[in-house]
């Protein structure tokens, strides 16, 4: 499977990790702004890693989900992509990934992001412009086991980071502090939500 090679070739995954930040830090947004915070923006940078600016209550279920969000939505987002091609939905999918890649744009304060969003936004909108109904349904499933599999490998990333006390400041470390649920327990949240949308959307697509 195509997506799985990208996800776990070491060659490959520093470049195809990119969208999956984009997933990421646009879940930081949408948890902000859901839970009434004002968003100051978002940074993507080119080592991959990216930052989400919210301002509100320092504590509190708004500031946690916020936090929560991030590594799970590439994973949920796979879900649903899977939800709509079970349902034969290719168009409307394609179509969805341009609105989301167009709303996290609006928030992207710095150059690089910009470049990342607007070459991400450029490849699903030629798909869905030049290519038949057969390519587009192959680039849609290829995108939705890559989110599926690549919401995973961040979680281990940050598991083996923080195992070696060079993560302080990570998600799980944040909510840690924020909780009082040790970091551990977090990623384990994280990584449980991630197998179950992978788990749902394999029976969904395969059997």
């Amino acid at each position: 499977m195509i997506a799985f090679v990208v996800v776990f070739d070491s060659r490959l995954w520093p470049l195809a990790r990119h969208v999956i930040t984009i997933a990421h830090e646009g879940g930081h947004a949408l948890a902000a702004v859901g839970s009434g915070r004002r968003l100051g923006g978002i940074r993507l940078h080119s080592d991959t890693s990216g930052v989400t600016v919210s301002a509100g209550r320092p504590t509190g279920p708004g500031v946690v989900a916020t936090v929560a969000a991030g590594y799970i939505t590439p994973s949920l987002l796979g879900l649903g992509a899977a939800a709509l091609l079970a349902a034969n939905q290719v168009s409307l999918m394609l179509r969805l990934s341009v609105i989301l890649l167009l709303g996290v744009l609006v928030a992207i304060r710095n150059a690089f992001g910009v470049l990342s969003i607007v070459l991400s936004t450029g490849t699903v909108v030629a798909v869905s412009v030049l290519a038949s109904d057969r390519p587009q349904q192959l680039f849609a499933m290829s995108i939705t086991w890559f989110l599926l599999f690549g919401g995973l490998r961040p979680i281990i990333e940050v598991q083996r980071t923080r195992s070696r006390g060079r993560a302080p400041t990570s998600d799980p470390d944040q909510l840690a502090r924020l909780t009082g649920m040790p970091a551990g327990l977090w990623v384990v949240f994280f990584a449980s939500v991630s197998l179950f949308c992978l788990a749902m959307s394999t029976e969904w697509l395969v059997w």
